[in-house]
């Protein structure tokens, strides 16, 4: 059992719901859901299945290792692309386990053709394309070439390329001309890799920011990643509602100690809050260990991120440390050890958001999130079918989900 003095509470009835509407904003596209990274910090297997009960076609990681989990946990109602992996991955298991896999560079057709031999089967590739974002994919320029070795390999029965995709720079910001680029380099490649004689199975640009706002990049399947977790990846554009989605992850602590101190105290390292007169003090045992960002440490002129005690909206007072963080709880307080402290939720109750947090530490919501530090347990709660139950217990419950179970 954990003891640990807070939790990350996962809504599965909230994934589902994201991903059906992320499904309404392209109608005619089959929906990615990306869960990577432990599914953005919200667990991989449970947020994985919930996304396919939810709709979800597709399961997008990044690593080989991901998607044999997301197979040996069951999950084989979906079909599983992973897209970023060094020479010395099992590329092999990943075949066998009719996992995707993407080609973003000469050498990794090589790799992945001797996989599928190693396997006894054909393999499955996505040609990962360089459009603009200057990072993982093949340039335009390198795709003569690999076409003709995958139509090669092809020929032997050794791959099978299904797809080609490649990701954006700017989707963020809606309008942009270098998303505009990125769409015409993107439709050629399509283009010349048909042209050579592949028949394509998928199609896919868009990522959750695109998925939202622009239709044109939808093609056959989307794939959005933070928008499957309520977050919006474009929070300038109409508010946290625009696009119906919610936050499924609630990130709680508990009070540890609660002690009235004198004007003039100083708070935490440095001293950079000092109490102006007589209050009551908090202390939160959670600190940058577990994800809370130290650029959010409160000063004397600057509230720190935002925490909600007893309905209050507060913010943190000086520096964030390791393990703790204190909150100036006011004159008087009347709150005790052991008191609920929610550091950031869907916001329905005035409790701080990720976005929230984002603001004030001057990042984005996607690394408020996955940085939620690995001993914070995650419990899983689902309001739709009534039930609140620890990880383990929510990834063993999935395997029975793969094809639709949760809905």
């Amino acid at each position: 059992m954990n003891d640990f003095p807070a939790r990350a509470v996962v809504d599965l009835a909230a994934v589902r719901q994201n991903v059906r509407s992320l499904a309404a904003h392209a109608p005619t596209a089959q929906v990615m859901a990306v869960v990577k990274a432990d599914a953005y910090g919200h667990g991989l297997v449970p947020s994985a299945s919930a996304a396919v009960a939810g709709g979800a076609t597709w399961l997008g990681v990044a690593q080989v290792d991901e998607a044999l989990e997301l197979r040996r946990a069951g999950l084989t109602g979906a079909r599983v692309l992973a897209w970023l992996y060094t020479p010395g991955a099992p590329l092999r298991e990943a075949v066998e386990a009719d996992v995707d896999l993407a080609v973003a560079a000469p050498w990794a057709l090589d790799a992945v053709a001797a996989a599928a031999r190693a396997a006894g089967r054909t393999a499955r590739l996505h040609l990962k394309v360089d459009t603009g974002l200057g990072r993982n994919g093949l340039v335009p320029t390198q795709l003569p070439d690999v076409l003709a070795r995958a139509r090669a390999l092809g020929a032997e029965g050794v791959v099978d390329v299904v797809g080609v995709f490649s990701h954006l720079a700017l989707a963020d910001d809606p309008g942009s001309p270098v998303v505009r680029r990125q769409a015409v380099v993107f439709a050629e490649a399509v283009a010349a890799v048909e042209a050579a004689g592949v028949r394509l199975e998928v199609r896919h640009l868009a990522n959750a920011a695109a998925t939202l706002t622009d239709p044109a990049l939808h093609w056959d399947v989307v794939r959005p990643g933070i928008a499957v977790y309520g977050l919006s990846p474009v929070p300038q554009v109409g508010g946290p509602d625009a696009f119906g989605l919610v936050p499924a992850m609630t990130y709680e602590a508990e009070l540890a100690t609660v002690k009235a101190v004198p004007a003039g105290t100083g708070v935490s390292y440095g001293h950079q809050y000092v109490v102006p007169h007589d209050t009551v003090l908090g202390i939160v045992p959670v600190g940058y260990a577990d994800g809370v960002p130290r650029h959010a440490s409160g000063t004397q002129d600057r509230p720190g991120g935002p925490l909600q005690v007893g309905g209050r909206r507060l913010g943190v007072a000086g520096r964030v440390c390791m393990d703790q963080v204190v909150v100036d709880l006011g004159p008087g307080a009347r709150e005790a050890a052991g008191d609920r402290v929610v550091l950031f939720g869907p916001g329905t109750d005035g409790e701080p958001t990720a976005q929230d947090w984002a603001d004030a530490a001057g990042t984005i919501a996607y690394e408020i999130v996955t940085r939620v530090g690995a001993r914070v347990p995650r419990t899983y709660v689902d309001p739709e079918r009534g039930t609140a139950v620890p990880a383990a217990d929510a990834a063993r419950a999935s395997v029975a989900v793969p094809t639709g179970g949760l809905a």
